[in-house]
């Protein structure tokens, strides 16, 4: 006589025994870690102004720690092998599919990355996608526990790391495009003595210059010493408005 198939509620209770919790408890131990050594690296970047911060590094770190660790424990795929016993053969690899999976996720956040000038947005907003794709996977071979402590981190980390970013010291960076009028020859000796006596360095490397006409339009990257002795944007335009030579300019902080 064969037996009883599995209830629903049996088979489920499998993904929260002792053995897969406790499964858990480790992925989640290194899902901390890499959120911590992510932010260390992500303030680097933060600190001399860069695009991509804590945020965006963070996300990712946690992100492929989850998508790796999760390769040690097969044994708890799809609640372990106590379920197979009752479903009557053993879970397939899922590891092909994970790889589909962050190939295409990786694509869809490419397309929310934006350049406009000297600033790229979006960073985060990819990073976020990439690390929702981890969430899915998680929950997909039924590693609950760590799926929920994930996304907790995840959003605690998207709406708090900015807070966290501007209470540490950092060196937060100014895109600049200057168009001066016809006939006015700037050099860049003279602008990064300007922008040194307000607080800031130009960028290694950032500078872009356009002519046309007998204009010439500048557009570079200015990275403050420090956040408290830079000048903020505001003043920064009020003086330009009253620089001999500049007929336009635009003034944005760059932001990820």
């Amino acid at each position: 006589m064969n037996a009883a198939s599995p209830t629903v509620v049996e088979l489920f209770a499998h993904y929260w025994s002792a053995k897969e919790i406790a499964v858990n408890l480790i992925v989640f131990a290194n899902l901390l870690g890499a959120l911590l050594l992510g932010l260390l690296v992500g303030y680097e970047r933060s600190y001399h102004g860069r695009a991509a911060g804590m945020r965006t590094y963070g996300l990712v770190c946690m992100a492929s720690c989850a998508l790796t660790v999760i390769v040690g424990y097969p044994g708890s795929w799809y609640g372990g092998s106590a379920l197979a016993e009752l479903i009557g053969h053993a879970p397939p690899d899922p590891t092909r599919v994970i790889q589909g999976i962050v190939s295409g996720v990786g694509f869809l956040g490419a397309g929310v990355i934006m350049k406009e000038g000297l600033n790229i947005s979006g960073l985060t907003t990819a990073a976020s996608i990439w690390s929702s794709s981890a969430i899915g996977v998680l929950v997909g071979v039924g590693f609950y526990s760590a799926a929920i402590l994930l996304t907790l981190l995840s959003a605690a980390l998207m709406m708090w790391a900015a807070k966290l970013e501007q209470w540490l010291p950092s060196r937060p960076a100014v895109s600049i495009a200057l168009r001066f009028r016809p006939g006015f020859h700037p050099n860049e000796a003279a602008l990064s003595s300007i922008a040194r006596a307000r607080g800031y360095v130009l960028a290694t490397g950032s500078i872009q210059i356009h002519r046309s006409r007998d204009c010439e339009e500048w557009r570079y990257v200015a990275v403050a010493l420090n956040k408290e002795s830079a000048v903020s944007i505001s003043a920064l335009s009020a003086e330009l408005r009253n620089f001999d030579g500049i007929e336009e300019f635009h003034l944005s902080y760059a932001r990820n």
